[in-house]
Protein backbone atom coordinates (compact mmCIF):
# COMPACT_ATOMS: atom_id res chain seq x y z
CA UNK A 1 0.00 0.00 0.00
CA UNK A 2 1.16 3.42 -0.74
CA UNK A 3 1.09 6.28 1.76
CA UNK A 4 0.18 9.60 0.00
CA UNK A 5 -0.12 12.07 3.30
CA UNK A 6 1.07 10.82 6.52
CA UNK A 7 0.29 12.58 10.00
CA UNK A 8 2.37 12.37 13.06
CA UNK A 9 0.85 13.15 16.38
CA UNK A 10 3.86 13.97 18.73
CA UNK A 11 3.68 14.73 22.28
CA UNK A 12 6.91 16.89 22.04
CA UNK A 13 8.69 15.15 24.79
CA UNK A 14 11.91 14.06 24.33
CA UNK A 15 11.80 10.80 22.91
CA UNK A 16 9.23 12.79 19.84
CA UNK A 17 12.85 13.05 17.59
CA UNK A 18 13.21 9.50 17.07
CA UNK A 19 9.09 9.15 16.11
CA UNK A 20 9.94 11.94 14.00
CA UNK A 21 12.74 10.32 12.03
CA UNK A 22 10.49 6.98 11.45
CA UNK A 23 7.78 9.09 10.33
CA UNK A 24 10.12 11.46 7.59
CA UNK A 25 12.18 8.22 6.62
CA UNK A 26 8.60 6.71 6.00
CA UNK A 27 7.76 9.96 3.97
CA UNK A 28 10.75 9.79 2.17
CA UNK A 29 10.22 5.94 1.06
CA UNK A 30 6.96 6.70 0.21
CA UNK A 31 7.09 10.30 -1.36
CA UNK A 32 4.49 11.60 1.11
CA UNK A 33 3.44 14.28 2.14
CA UNK A 34 4.36 14.87 6.24
CA UNK A 35 1.84 16.71 8.49
CA UNK A 36 2.72 17.49 12.37
CA UNK A 37 0.46 17.57 15.13
CA UNK A 38 0.32 18.36 18.84
CA UNK A 39 -2.60 18.24 20.80
CA UNK A 40 -2.59 19.99 23.95
CA UNK A 41 -4.92 18.47 26.19
CA UNK A 42 -7.06 21.46 27.81
CA UNK A 43 -6.80 22.00 31.01
CA UNK A 44 -10.93 22.08 31.67
CA UNK A 45 -11.06 18.86 29.79
CA UNK A 46 -8.29 17.59 31.51
CA UNK A 47 -10.51 18.19 34.76
CA UNK A 48 -13.49 17.75 33.74
CA UNK A 49 -14.52 21.07 33.14
CA UNK A 50 -14.61 22.16 36.74
CA UNK A 51 -11.63 25.00 36.68
CA UNK A 52 -12.54 27.84 38.74
CA UNK A 53 -10.08 30.22 37.37
CA UNK A 54 -9.73 31.63 34.41
CA UNK A 55 -6.99 29.51 32.08
CA UNK A 56 -7.01 31.43 29.19
CA UNK A 57 -3.88 32.82 29.24
CA UNK A 58 -1.99 29.44 30.46
CA UNK A 59 -3.49 27.71 27.41
CA UNK A 60 -2.62 30.35 25.30
CA UNK A 61 1.47 30.06 26.45
CA UNK A 62 1.18 26.19 26.57
CA UNK A 63 0.15 26.79 22.47
CA UNK A 64 3.08 28.89 21.93
CA UNK A 65 5.51 27.05 23.78
CA UNK A 66 3.74 24.41 21.67
CA UNK A 67 4.64 26.06 18.22
CA UNK A 68 8.25 27.16 19.43
CA UNK A 69 8.90 23.16 20.08
CA UNK A 70 7.28 22.43 17.13
CA UNK A 71 9.53 24.42 14.20
CA UNK A 72 12.59 23.23 16.57
CA UNK A 73 11.54 19.58 15.89
CA UNK A 74 10.77 20.16 12.39
CA UNK A 75 14.11 21.63 11.65
CA UNK A 76 15.78 18.63 13.09
CA UNK A 77 14.06 16.14 10.60
CA UNK A 78 15.37 16.11 6.33
CA UNK A 79 12.20 16.39 4.82
CA UNK A 80 9.92 18.91 4.24
CA UNK A 81 6.76 19.72 6.19
CA UNK A 82 3.01 20.30 4.67
CA UNK A 83 1.87 21.93 7.44
CA UNK A 84 2.01 21.95 11.42
CA UNK A 85 -0.92 22.11 13.56
CA UNK A 86 -1.08 22.56 17.35
CA UNK A 87 -4.46 22.44 18.49
CA UNK A 88 -6.35 21.28 22.08
CA UNK A 89 -8.90 19.04 22.87
CA UNK A 90 -9.04 15.12 23.82
CA UNK A 91 -6.02 13.93 22.05
CA UNK A 92 -8.05 10.79 20.62
CA UNK A 93 -10.67 12.55 19.35
CA UNK A 94 -8.15 15.79 17.92
CA UNK A 95 -5.84 13.40 16.29
CA UNK A 96 -8.79 11.39 14.63
CA UNK A 97 -10.41 15.03 13.53
CA UNK A 98 -7.16 16.35 12.43
CA UNK A 99 -6.55 13.12 10.07
CA UNK A 100 -9.77 12.87 8.53
CA UNK A 101 -9.94 16.46 8.03
CA UNK A 102 -6.65 15.89 6.37
CA UNK A 103 -7.31 12.66 4.81
CA UNK A 104 -4.42 11.01 5.58
CA UNK A 105 -3.33 7.40 4.75
CA UNK A 106 -1.09 6.54 8.16
CA UNK A 107 -1.00 8.22 11.84
CA UNK A 108 2.62 7.45 13.05
CA UNK A 109 2.57 7.92 17.22
CA UNK A 110 5.14 7.03 19.71
CA UNK A 111 4.21 4.28 22.10
CA UNK A 112 6.26 3.65 25.20
CA UNK A 113 5.38 -0.02 25.30
CA UNK A 114 3.69 0.24 29.08
CA UNK A 115 2.91 -2.21 31.29
CA UNK A 116 0.99 -3.49 33.91
CA UNK A 117 -1.53 -0.72 35.42
CA UNK A 118 -0.71 1.66 32.82
CA UNK A 119 -1.66 -0.74 30.00
CA UNK A 120 -5.07 -1.75 31.74
CA UNK A 121 -5.77 1.61 31.77
CA UNK A 122 -4.92 2.07 28.27
CA UNK A 123 -2.24 4.58 26.67
CA UNK A 124 -2.87 7.26 23.87
CA UNK A 125 -1.24 4.78 20.87
CA UNK A 126 -3.76 2.58 21.50
CA UNK A 127 -6.66 5.53 21.62
CA UNK A 128 -5.49 6.65 18.50
CA UNK A 129 -5.68 3.14 17.26
CA UNK A 130 -9.01 2.71 17.68
CA UNK A 131 -11.58 5.15 15.95
CA UNK A 132 -8.94 5.89 13.38
CA UNK A 133 -10.13 6.30 9.94
CA UNK A 134 -6.75 4.90 8.58
CA UNK A 135 -3.55 2.99 9.49
CA UNK A 136 -1.49 3.51 12.63
CA UNK A 137 2.12 3.33 13.10
CA UNK A 138 3.21 2.69 16.24
CA UNK A 139 6.98 3.42 16.66
CA UNK A 140 8.43 2.20 19.83
CA UNK A 141 10.52 4.66 22.17
CA UNK A 142 12.43 3.84 24.95
CA UNK A 143 13.29 6.48 27.78
CA UNK A 144 16.85 4.90 27.75
CA UNK A 145 17.78 5.17 24.33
Amino acid sequence: MLYKKILLAIDLTDESIKVANKAAELSKAMGAELVIIHVIEALNYAYGGDVPIDITDIQNQLKETARERMTVLESQIDVPVKETCVTQGGIESEIHRIADEKDVDVIVVGSHGRHGLALLLGSTANGVLHGAPCDVLAVRVHRSE
